[in-house]
């Protein structure tokens, strides 16, 4: 038996705590008496790999800052310093830079199970919405990050990516310049980027993660089978086909973590370069304005983006491929913003769909995947022509999505879930 005067003085504790903050009544309202589906599956893990990886990356980039010197002058060198010098620095490096990559793949993962079973449907348009804009502000901490070690992928990437910008008419030189903070890659933007890769977009991204479950505990979780479970409910007001959060997924989601870590940590210690994915080759060379690395690409999990720039090879109404490709980049983006109101499907998991939204799906996502591949190498005729072909793919899922998730045949939903 317990210690009856320690349990007394703990629940004082908290009553002191709770009469100040509302402790228990958070923990009950997102983890005890949060009714989540009982039937989520496999697709449900990586929700919360997505916000174990966050943590990693802030953790590890912390530990890295206290080392770093963000200067041209210094970057490079502090980074091999913290590979060969500080002590267990070469592990802290190896978890960020994989954690990064692991972080794209699980919010990837992530959004791909939001289009399988819908869960972007009313009413839960503004968890969708929140969640594509922790995406976006990633892409742009994972951008301002890749400067950092100042190596030469690092620099040559980077003066690649801002160039865009002076292709927008009228005022591009200037904004480019404007991001620069310079006529070219200094050590001036190099200590910008650094500002916001460690304080500003880190704070925008924490503060979308906590609106990101504020709205998803509002509304409710979704379900493989697309189903409200607020619907059905008992005479205590608890929902038929739901169980708490608490200890039911969060013991489940341990078992996703394990598996998580394992692979992880085989990365970190066995391939931390990732074959030149992760970490490429030119990057254990110091930046040299003078000298082109043979072929620049940004970091995997940003190619498919790349693809879509690149395929754009021709002018329209007098604007230039360079223009057209990055507005064609942007909106692969932007288009993921408004899927919510592209879908007219009166269901929404893709159990019940037609075959024509199963088709589009798997189509989508199989372009997606291979403008990843192309985005990684040169280019070439045939190569452009294929990702041309899967950028149309890509933008034909959005577009047509109005007329054939209305136009399909769809199952008949059933009243409660199927586990």
């Amino acid at each position: 038996m317990g210690n009856p005067n320690r349990a007394k003085a703990e629940k004082g504790i908290m009553r002191w705590v709770d009469d100040r903050f509302p402790a228990t009544q958070m923990w009950q309202e997102h983890l005890s008496k949060y009714y989540a589906p009982k039937n989520f599956n496999f697709w449900y893990f990586f929700g919360s790999l997505a916000l174990l990886a966050l943590v990693n990356q802030i953790l590890t980039g912390v530990w890295l800052t206290m080392s770093f010197n963000p200067s041209a002058e210094g970057a490079f060198d502090s980074v091999e310093y913290i590979m060969r010098d500080v002590e267990w620095g070469w592990l802290i490096r190896y978890m960020h830079t994989t954690g990064a990559s692991a972080f794209f793949l699980v919010v990837y993962l992530h959004m791909f199970r939001g289009l399988l079973y819908g869960s972007y449907k009313a009413p839960r348009e503004l968890v969708w919405v929140f969640g594509m804009t922790i995406y976006l502000v990633l892409m742009a901490e994972a951008f301002m990050g890749y400067l950092l070690p100042w190596g030469q992928m690092s620099y040559w990437g980077a003066q690649v990516i801002i160039s865009l910008f002076s292709a927008i008419p009228g005022i591009g030189p200037d904004l480019a310049q404007w991001v620069r903070g310079d006529f070219l890659i200094s050590g001036i933007t190099l200590n910008r980027f650094f500002a916001l890769h460690v304080v500003a977009l880190p704070i925008v991204i924490l503060a979308l993660v906590v609106l990101h479950i504020i709205a998803l505990h509002e509304v409710g979780s979704n379900n493989p089978d697309g189903i409200d479970i607020k619907q059905k409910k008992d005479e205590a007001g608890i929902p038929l086909d739901g169980i708490p959060f608490h200890p039911y997924y969060t013991v489940k989601d341990l078992v996703g973590v394990a598996v998580f870590l394992f692979v992880f940590c085989v990365v970190v210690f066995y391939f931390p370069e990732g074959g030149g994915y992760f970490i490429e080759k030119p990057n254990f060379d110091p930046a040299n304005p003078l000298q082109t690395p043979d072929h620049i690409a940004p970091v995997w999990y940003m190619t498919p983006f790349y693809a879509i720039l690149r395929a754009i090879t021709f002018s329209v109404f007098g604007l230039d491929a360079k223009f057209l490709g990055v507005i064609f980049m942007g909106a692969a983006i932007a288009i993921l913003f408004v899927l919510p109101w592209l879908d007219r499907s009166p269901v929404r998991s893709m159990r019940y769909k037609g075959w024509i939204s199963k088709v589009m799906l798997l189509l989508f996502a199989i372009s997606f995947v291979i403008l990843g591949v192309l985005g990684v190498l040169p280019s070439t005729t045939g190569r452009t022509i294929l990702a041309q072909t899967c950028t149309v793919i890509y933008f034909a899922f959005f577009v047509l999505m109005p007329f054939y998730t209305k136009l399909e045949k769809t199952k008949p939903v059933p009243e409660r879930v199927t586990g």
